[in-house]
């Protein structure tokens, strides 16, 4: 097996199909189509399903894609090292990040990476549980992930570099905004009689909604959004409030909404995570802009 194939694999699975991949390798579509049934019979498994003109990932196929990411990696991680005696900082980062903190502390530091390193791509996926992200860190399908969750990540194997904590506050729709504007904080009691968006069980947010009603706060859910880039257009359409992390303030101001406080004070513990070693020298600088992140947030 070369790294070759490998890398059209990945490029299959990357842009969706082989049509894409074979463009965005710059190889007609045949050579590319060869080149996986090449791979096919040499692991002796099938990797995609061909359905009509899509491709589908099967599972040995799905099996493949981490230590196939892990080996293009290690090699992209030795150029990178020769070409940095040049002075030269090339390559691409795989981030896996959870919604809140994919907006901050993502947007500051990836600010301040793509200043040092200009011509480092940086490639960033979605999760929306811990989970998925220490899962797709361990696999080798990203480097480096950013989590939140209630209380501190512990994971064996695991890098964590613990960044800020993001109390919950609540974003206020304008059209029923009968809180005290005096005060910045209200407490859990005064969400009573008020319809609230509510991201999907599993989340601190929905805990502190669902704490409330089970402590007799007479809440309503209005709606219930799994993709959390739903909840700002929900409020300023006047739907309902959101307790969503500290994170999303700024955003909320700019768009013209107020945000409160919410008292006792939950907070999203924010992570960065990675592997403990065998890391690329891109990865690496980015640890390095996360630890700088970290000490201007303390």
């Amino acid at each position: 097996m070369d790294t070759r194939k490998l890398k059209y694999f990945l490029a299959v699975v990357d842009h969706d199909g082989f049509n894409r991949a074979a463009e965005h390798l710059l190889i007609a579509q045949p050579s590319l189509s060869q080149t996986i049934a090449s791979l096919e019979k040499e692991l002796g498994v099938p990797l995609f399903h061909r359905i009509g003109r899509k491709a589908v990932l099967s599972e040995a196929g799905k099996e493949l894609v981490g230590p196939a990411r892990l080996v293009m990696r290690d090699l992209d991680a030795a150029q990178s090292a020769v070409q940095s005696l040049r002075g030269v900082r090339s390559g691409r980062l795989d981030i896996i990040t959870m919604p809140s903190p994919g907006i901050e502390p993502l947007t500051s530091m990836i600010a301040a990476f793509t200043t040092l390193h200009p011509s480092v791509r940086l490639n960033v996926s979605a999760a929306f549980t811990p989970e998925e992200v220490i899962e797709s860190v361990r696999s080798g399908s990203t480097e480096i992930g950013l989590a939140g969750s209630p209380t501190p990540i512990r994971v064996p194997g695991v890098q964590v570099l613990e960044l800020e904590q993001q109390p919950l506050i609540l974003i206020v729709n304008p059209r029923t905004d009968t809180f005290d504007p005096g005060k910045s904080a209200i407490h859990r009691e005064d969400l009573g009689g008020h319809r609230i968006i509510a991201s999907q069980r599993g989340s601190l947010m929905r805990w502190l909604v669902d704490d409330a009603l089970a402590r007799g706060i007479k809440v309503e859910i209005v709606v219930e959004v799994a993709h959390r880039t739903s909840i700002l257009p929900l409020v300023l359409a006047g739907v309902g409030h959101a307790v969503m992390p500290s994170s999303w303030a700024p955003t909320a101001h700019k768009a013209g909404l107020r945000t409160v406080l919410i008292e006792p004070v939950s907070h999203l513990d924010v992570a960065v995570l990675s592997r403990k070693d065998n890391l690329t020298p891109a990865a690496r600088a980015f640890l390095e802009v996360a630890g700088e992140h970290r000490q201007t947030t303390d």
